[in-house]
């Protein structure tokens, strides 16, 4: 239940700054409250949603630039190190597991509709938390954990031109760990990131050029 609801929430299903209740979620997806308030609780402990006293939860807004831009210079510091140590240490049964996720994006990439967007970002995630656990430090792979990075970028633009050229970029990355690859690697790692930031952060930047639009015309 908690990977449906973060699902919903990348594929914009529930929507951001919206206000989400149990009873709702519960008869909206055919199941009883308990799995629900179970997945709901897990959220808001990551902070993935917000409880509201006596009106159950609202969807925080979306990151702001600064968050964005702080989360891109962590993954930047972190996740290429990662895939380095995994071309070093990753076992032969990481390396089919990674091969498996991408086969599983590769399927979904072919389908339409944002549910199959947020499943996707799922697998997203979830190929980048193997890598990192592939590398062996176990608090790289938390910290990476705690940043929730694919759910507020999946979160931000529902486009299937990301996902087509995220595959590639995976392709990469997990051909050099499977040849042994450290520099490689993590050379693959660093431009996946920086290209994905350059994919997202023009939404920043073409909402802060609408801001100064509206503000010329209203002078």
């Amino acid at each position: 239940m908690h990977d449906t609801l973060l699902r919903q929430l990348m594929s914009s299903r529930i929507v951001p700054d919206s206000r989400v209740t149990i009873d709702a979620l519960a008869r909206e997806l055919g199941v009883s409250q308990t799995p629900i308030r179970d997945a709901l609780n897990r959220m808001e402990a990551d902070g993935l949603v917000v409880r509201v006293p006596h009106a159950g939860y609202r969807i925080p807004p979306q990151i702001t630039r600064e968050r964005f831009d702080d989360m891109l210079e962590i993954r930047l510091l972190l996740e290429p190190a990662a895939a380095r140590r995994a071309a070093e240490r990753a076992t032969a049964a990481q390396v089919t597991e990674l091969r498996g996720l991408l086969e599983e994006m590769s399927q979904l990439e072919e389908g339409d509709g944002p549910q199959s967007y947020g499943a996707f970002g799922l697998r997203d995630a979830a190929f980048h938390d193997l890598v990192a656990k592939s590398g062996g430090n176990r608090l790289v792979r938390e910290a990476l954990a705690r940043l929730h990075t694919h759910v507020h970028l999946f979160r931000l633009l529902y486009d299937t031109q990301v996902t087509n050229l995220a595959m590639s970029e995976h392709d990469e990355i997990l051909a050099a760990i499977a040849a042994r690859d450290p520099d490689q690697a993590a050379y693959a790692m660093r431009r996946h990131i920086l290209r994905s930031g350059d994919r997202f952060r023009h939404l920043f930047d073409n909402a802060r050029s609408a801001d100064t639009s509206s503000t010329a015309r209203l002078d």
